[in-house]
């Protein structure tokens, strides 16, 4: 079985292009990348920082939750979890996009990065929230 893109005698070449190239989204798509990854530069030193931080100092149960008791750090860290669960979703649906040609396929692995990105966010966030409380 021909692909769509594939030439064959029925299809003429506007056929075959149609559907395959820009709608107007990418640049949508490639902006939020963009941005997350920009986001994502100051978050992920301010990660380490505080992981190295907590880790240096032997810190137990008891200092965690009273280092994400302080609003800042607690918010600091579920922005955090929120641009990089959504920078790898965006990442993760590129790639999707691009390599996976079975088109049966391509539209329910789509829909599960997002769902599992978004299921990992929520259980991220529900921890620090829980340990914040």
């Amino acid at each position: 079985m021909a692909q769509k893109w594939e030439d064959t005698a029925f299809k003429a070449p506007m056929a075959r292009a149609r559907g395959l190239g820009s709608v107007h989204s990418g640049l949508h798509h490639w902006m939020h990348q963009k941005i997350t990854a920009l986001a994502n530069i100051p978050l992920v030193l301010w990660g380490v920082w505080s992981a190295m931080t907590l880790a240096a100092t032997g810190a137990d149960l008891y200092t965690i939750r009273g280092f994400f008791a302080q609003p800042v750090n607690a918010i600091l860290m579920v922005l955090f979890l929120g641009s990089v669960f959504y920078h790898m979703a965006l990442g993760l649906q590129v790639v999707i996009e691009d390599y996976v040609h079975c088109e049966k396929a391509k539209p329910l692995m789509l829909i599960g990065v997002k769902l599992l990105s978004l299921v990992l966010f929520v259980a991220a966030a529900f921890s620090v929230l829980k340990l914040s409380i």
